[in-house]
């Protein structure tokens, strides 16, 4: 007599036949919507109202009771994977349950990983910020991105999120962050790495430094003057120009460093400042002038040409970013000769030191 009891008390809620469960799409992957639909297949347009209510795991979903029989899900994730059913209550309070329906939510694996900066092109000028997405054309769930800098894959940071891309920043770029550059993703089905990325860190030119190289002591009408103009730092390829009296004498390329050079064969108009001007695209410095006083042609009874001489030699005049006074140092000065610099004369005889041939003149700092 009980069990018959207990089966006439259970028979309201046990009748799962008269209700079915129908998830749309059966197979779901993460991100995608899914679709619940509580259907009565013996259910006339002259029965009773009901009210429809869904559960996945003993927890009720959306807003619980409800007279529609559809329930839609946004967004379904890996973790909404689980058993799902619904029930019908009539007015009269009578409730009908489904056969439960197992949904397994899939998973989508990253795919075509990429790496692209911001500025775009790999290239930032220095003290800018620079910025290193890293983007996945697929993926579903909470992905992990890793960036790493240089061959040996230094790793520069750790992400996880549940985005298509993530970003890695570098507020204020040095010369030392041009590297090779690349980015990997994985949401727990390996990890899938990105291309290498050059970076180029734009570094504008430093104030260069000019020198003036003459073949003597006292530069002479006909002497050949070679300008030397040299920034110690700045991105190549460099284009440097030379002026006299700021009049362009010309210009010379330095694509990968070292300065550039222009030679000037000296007439009587030849007298007077120098500077040089270096510009990569990223800005333009001028150097410190130089002057350069001369006088006319030696005769060919100058004493100073009979002297021996087993080297050729070279006098460089320089110039400094620092205000200098141009001072020379003598090295075994056979006999008083004066040069001109800056239009004042120094003579052999006020000098100490002496030593074997050659006159290098070098700019004295105070």
């Amino acid at each position: 007599m009980l069990p018959r009891l207990l089966l006439l008390i259970c028979a309201p809620l046990c009748e799962p036949a008269e209700l079915l469960l129908i998830v749309s799409p059966s197979h779901p992957t993460e991100g995608s919507p899914v679709t619940l639909t509580c259907k009565m297949p013996s259910l006339q347009s002259s029965d009773a109202q009901f009210q429809f209510c869904f559960f996945r795991d003993a927890q009720a979903l959306g807003p619980g009771w409800s007279s529609s029989p559809k329930l839609q899900i946004a967004n379904m994730w890996k973790e909404d994977s689980g058993s799902y059913w619904c029930e019908a209550q009539t007015m009269a309070s009578k409730v009908l349950r489904s056969w439960r329906s197992q949904i397994n939510v899939h998973r989508v694996p990253v795919a075509d990983v990429s790496l692209e900066t911001q500025p775009p092109g790999g290239q930032v000028m220095e003290g800018d910020r620079l910025v290193l997405i890293c983007s996945v054309a697929m993926g579903t769930g909470d992905i992990t991105f890793l960036w790493y800098k240089g061959a040996m894959g230094l790793n520069l940071q750790t992400k996880t999120q549940r985005s298509l891309t993530a970003e890695y920043e570098i507020p204020t770029a040095r010369e030392s962050d041009a590297e090779q550059y690349y980015c990997v993703a994985e949401n727990g089905y390996g990890p899938r790495p990105s291309g290498l990325v050059s970076i180029t860190v734009r570094i504008p030119v430093s104030r260069p430094m000019l020198m003036l190289r003459a073949p003597r002591a006292q530069a002479v009408v006909g002497d050949v003057l070679t300008l030397h103009c040299e920034a110690l730092r700045g991105s190549h390829p460099i284009l440097y120009w030379f002026y006299h009296e700021d009049v362009i004498l010309g210009s010379s390329s330095a694509p990968s460093g070292g300065g550039a050079s222009f030679n000037l064969s000296l007439t009587t108009e030849h007298s007077g400042n120098y500077s040089c001007e270096a510009n990569n695209g990223l800005g333009a410095q001028r150097s410190e002038e130089v002057t350069l006083n001369f006088t006319g042609r030696r005769s060919t009874m100058d004493p100073l040409r009979s002297l021996p001489s087993p080297v050729p030699q070279e006098f460089p005049y320089l110039n400094s970013p620092t205000p200098g006074q141009l001072q020379p140092i003598y090295e075994n000065e056979p006999r008083e000769q004066s040069v001109a610099v800056h239009g004042r004369q120094q003579h052999s005889s006020e000098q100490k030191a002496q030593k074997p041939w050659g006159h290098i003149w070098r700019t004295r700092f105070p």
